[in-house]
């Protein structure tokens, strides 16, 4: 039994007493120490690797069950020297690689494992000449660089900071609510009339902070800030107003909170735009599909985008609204049908009785880019618009209740029409305006005399039939 192991090099062992092999408890007890496992096993072959690359190509393809050009060369040797021996191999994939390339018997089962880890308990016993100090550090050096290999680190493919940025944007637009608010009732005492003539709260701070007093709106220039017509409202107000009057300390509080209200849109600004690139960059397709807000709290939600991969469509759908399904659940009543989804735009411009039908393939699309996001290579974002496409199509059709077959042939008709007005011009009748009869009264008395005729004929038909 010949057995090949792959660490900072490769080395060949033979096992020397196969009977002790038999019995897998036991077998670890002659590993325990070096003297023992140099009994069961003897060095055969050692090949050292040139550089860490060269160790890092060797240790990848032995985890992905491929077989490197070192290995292929160490194994014909064997085959060479001893073909009649089988092979002891730890991946059940690699052995059968091995014997389709090479047709040399191999070997896998729990007795197989127990040697393997026999062997690296005590390899350093085992290879003479190699200082466990200088052993430690390439482990060190080859599992960095094996471990990078495995993650494919990029810093564009960090999600942490999506997480952290749309965390910070909610937080902002809660702080600049309520100081907003605090502004207008703030000021509202001094100037209430700004408040209704001006909506726009950024367009309000920068106002009260370029005029401050009231009675400064009549020799102030705001047309920077505000169109013409409704500058001359706000004079017109201003010289008419029935706030109270404040201290000119209060006024610089209140222009010190404008302040900061337009620093915190400014920066949020510059946030979102941060939000908007670092999304395009990290989920092209899911950005396309639902919009960089709506993708980057999908992901928030889930921890991760490859958390968020892991999802079904069903549950990428509800994220957001477990409170409402639990609740449902337990009360049996109706299930939501959109949680965080719900604010995509496919969804928000469709009618209320289509929400769920849209909502529901937006999901199974949406959970088709996620998965082609995290773990595709490509980082184009056409997936994401051909399914956009697929779902507009959809939402069209809806909305013209012509219900087609998207998926498969696409000959499917909906078995109802499309319903159509049809107008018809009808012509007033004026003989329903008239009260008085019609027919002349010579015409009813011919009628009469006709009615009497008639009942004399059907008596004398009768006699005669009882003749």
């Amino acid at each position: 039994l010949n057995i090949v192991v792959c660490c900072l090099f490769f080395f060949s062992l033979q096992v020397l007493n196969e009977k002790k092999l038999q019995e897998v408890d036991s077998l670890w007890k002659e590993f325990e120490t070096p003297e023992k496992a140099n009994k069961i096993v003897k060095l055969k072959h050692f090949e050292k690797f040139q550089d860490t690359t060269e160790a890092l190509a060797a240790s990848t393809a032995l985890v992905e069950g491929k077989l490197s050009k070192n290995l292929k060369k160490i194994l014909k040797k064997i085959v060479a020297k001893d073909a009649h021996e089988q092979l002891a191999v730890a991946d059940a994939k690699l052995g059968g690689v091995i014997k389709d390339k090479l047709n040399l018997s191999c070997i896998h089962s729990p007795m197989v494992t127990e040697l393997m880890r026999g062997i690296r308990s005590q390899i350093e016993g085992l290879i003479t000449g190699l200082p466990s100090r200088e052993m430690a550090a390439m482990c060190l050096g080859l599992a960095h660089s094996l471990s990078r290999y495995k993650l494919k680190f990029s810093p564009d493919k960090v999600d942490t900071m999506i997480i952290q940025a749309i965390s910070l944007l909610d937080d902002l637009d809660k702080e600049l609510n309520n100081y907003i608010m605090r502004c207008r009732e703030w000021y509202g005492w001094h100037f209430p009339e700004l408040g209704k003539i001006i909506t726009d709260n950024l367009t309000y701070c920068k106002c009260v902070r370029k005029v401050g007093d009231r009675s400064n709106f009549a020799s102030s220039d705001v047309s920077d800030i505000l169109p013409e017509e409704i500058e001359e409202d706000v004079k017109a107000a201003a010289e008419i107003s029935m706030g109270t009057e404040v201290s000119e300390e209060d006024i610089n509080n209140i222009i010190h909170l404008c302040d900061q209200v337009i620093e915190i849109s400014e920066y949020r600004t510059q946030l979102y735009d941060y939000l908007k690139n670092r999304m395009m960059a990290i989920a092209p397709n899911l950005t396309v599909m639902v919009g960089e807000l709506v993708g980057a709290r999908l992901i928030a939600h889930a921890g991760s985008l490859l958390n968020l991969a892991k999802h079904p469509a069903s549950t990428v759908q509800l994220l957001g609204a477990e409170k409402a399904l639990f609740r449902a659940l337990k009360t049996k009543r109706d299930t939501p049908k959109f949680g965080l989804i719900y604010h995509a735009s496919l969804v928000g411009q469709t009618n209320a009785k289509n929400k769920g039908k849209i909502s529901r393939m937006l999901a199974a699309k949406t959970a088709l880019t996620i998965r082609y996001d995290a773990l595709g290579e490509n980082t184009s974002a056409e997936m994401g618009a051909e399914n956009r496409l697929k779902v507009e199509t959809r939402l069209r059709l809806l909305e013209e209740r012509g219900i087609r077959r998207i998926s498969g042939t696409g000959k499917a008709l909906a078995k109802t029409d499309k319903y159509q007005n049809k107008s018809e011009v009808k012509v007033f009748d004026p003989s329903g305006d008239s009260t008085l009869p019609v027919a002349s009264k010579k015409r009813k008395i011919q009628e009469v005399e006709e009615q009497d005729t008639e009942v004399p004929m059907k008596a004398k038909k009768f006699k005669a039939e009882m003749q």
